[in-house]
């Protein structure tokens, strides 16, 4: 069976596929829905909704209910899928709770999500309590502004406006707020960003991994502590060494490898996109060879012995580890195992 997650866009090795215990037709359904994620044991895990994709749902299901009871709703979200989420909704007002699918270590999941709306001649969205503000500049909304990232703030307007659509009415006032938003927030990252007083709401895609970032001051007592663990550069690599090495402990160490292969003491692998990691290995890797990045080196010259010498030198660098080189699409570009 030939699966892409849309998502991601990730084509799913068919042997991962034929690894999973599950009925094809319900595998298919699911990871065509955004909701299922394959790892290549075979595992399947379940993405949960963002703040952002919960708002939505709260804030449409309130414009409905101006018509009639709600207990469900598709909303629209920043990666072109829809979503379905449950909720309870009368009168103008809506309760929706947040997700986390099988993110053991999400800090808003369980959370309610409120939306009170009132007609309007236009589309009016206001945060209340539990929402935070932002106070530091920097961040992608302005000082002073709800937090309330550009990407779920039009996703969130544009469940309004199917809302509006679906009940013909020509506008509507929504009050977003989550009431136990500010104790969250005050756990999360929030403060140290310059966010107060709540929550942010945040999404880019409108599903949550299954998998933490790891991005505390623990991470490094997360690498000690794992008997086999996958260090990655980034984003791309997180996303995709959960699913390569589903029963490694995945930490991102961005560019603090030197300490994380330092504290490593199991079996370890570096996973991620090559730049960080073979001009780590090799500062000056592209002195001399007319690229100006290692991207632009694959990409026109992939069979470039530089880059084979740059992986033997990473590989030593990091006392024998694996060495996984990916594009951004999660395919593996380069993978030092069995390298002779």
């Amino acid at each position: 069976m030939n699966l892409i997650d849309p998502v991601n866009e990730f084509q799913i090795p068919g042997e991962w596929v034929d690894r999973v215990n599950m009925p094809p037709h319900e595998l298919a359904e699911g990871v065509a829905s955004g909701i299922l994620v394959v790892l290549s044991n075979g595992k399947v895990l379940h993405r949960g909704f963002t703040t952002g994709t919960t708002a939505a749902a709260a804030a449409k299901a309130s414009v409905l209910s101006l018509k009639g009871d709600v207990n469900s709703v598709w909303v629209p979200t920043p990666s072109g899928l829809r979503a379905h989420l449950e909720v309870t909704a009368a009168s103008g007002r809506a309760e929706v709770v947040k997700i986390s699918g099988d993110h053991k270590s999400d800090a808003t999941g369980g959370l309610v999500f409120r939306a009170e709306a009132t007609q309007s001649l236009t589309i009016e969205l206001m945060a209340g309590s539990g929402i935070g503000t932002v106070t530091r500049g920097g961040l992608q909304v302005g000082v002073g502004e709800p937090a309330i990232n550009p990407a779920p703030r039009c996703q969130i307007l544009d469940a309004i406006q199917e809302a509006l659509d679906e009940t013909g009415l020509e506008g509507a006032a929504v009050t977003l707020s989550v009431p136990n938003g500010e104790a969250v927030g005050a756990k999360t990252l929030n403060p140290r960003l310059g966010v107060k007083g709540g929550i942010s709401i945040l999404g880019t895609t409108g599903f949550v991994e299954p998998w933490s970032d790891h991005l505390g001051e623990t991470k490094m007592d997360l690498i000690r502590d794992a008997s086999r663990v996958v260090l990655t550069t980034g984003r791309v690599g997180m996303r995709y060494s959960q699913m390569l090495f589903p029963d490694y402990t995945v930490v991102m160490v961005g560019n603090r490898i030197d300490e994380g292969i330092k504290v490593s003491g199991g079996k370890t692998v570096m996973c991620g996109l090559p730049g960080l990691i073979l001009k780590w290995a090799i500062p000056d890797v592209l002195n001399g060879t007319g690229f100006n990045t290692i991207q632009e080196m694959l990409e026109n010259d992939p069979t470039n012995p530089i880059i084979d010498r740059a992986l033997e030198a990473a590989v030593k660098k990091a006392g024998g580890a694996r060495i996984v080189l990916l594009d951004r699409d999660g395919g593996i570009v380069r993978d030092t195992e069995g390298m002779s």
